[in-house]
């Protein structure tokens, strides 16, 4: 499989099983719930590392796999500032498809 960034939009030229992986690889890296509560709390606002452990109950070391792992796929972009790293969202599709997946769920439930 040729490894993509997510950003990345496919072309015409892309051919129809090489839009499935793409489309694959979106899920899996959707596929764990603290990836997603990542992409909810920083579809509000870009934040750091403490400033998600404040509103996500983890430990330190698991937070930076998931941030690593997103951060890998082009679903968030960082930034230094002074010692602070901050992560922003910049691939909005899978914010928008996050949003929408548990905007669902969440009124099926009620």
């Amino acid at each position: 499989m040729v490894k993509r960034s997510l950003t990345k939009p496919a072309d015409e030229s892309t051919e129809p099983d090489e839009v499935f992986e793409m489309a694959a690889e979106v899920f899996r890296v959707m596929s764990a719930p603290m990836r997603l509560k990542i992409i909810s709390s920083l579809c509000v606002a870009e934040k750091n590392v403490s400033e998600l452990l404040s509103q996500i109950p983890t430990t330190q070391p698991n937070m930076s796999q998931h941030l690593n792992t997103l951060y890998r796929a082009g679903v968030l972009g960082k930034r230094r500032d002074g010692v602070q790293i901050y992560y922003r969202i910049i691939d909005e599709r899978v914010a928008q498809l996050c949003r929408t997946v548990c905007l669902q769920i969440a009124s099926e439930t009620d």
